[in-house]
């Protein structure tokens, strides 16, 4: 609603496995910050190939 753009990454699991994500905001119109930092956490902390067990 405010135009500020906003992004969640699961970046940790939940004892059972379930992804939990945190949210991101940047300033109105500044997307390549989040994609710049959702970019180096992947990098930090790949999630890519983690799923929950009921995922199976």
């Amino acid at each position: 609603m405010t135009g500020q753009p906003a992004i969640t990454l699961p970046l940790a699991q939940s004892r059972s496995g379930l992804p939990i994500g945190m949210m991101f905001v940047a300033r109105y119109g500044d997307e390549a910050t989040l994609f710049r930092l959702a970019a180096q956490l992947e990098k930090a902390r790949p999630w890519a190939d983690r799923h929950p067990a009921i995922w199976a």
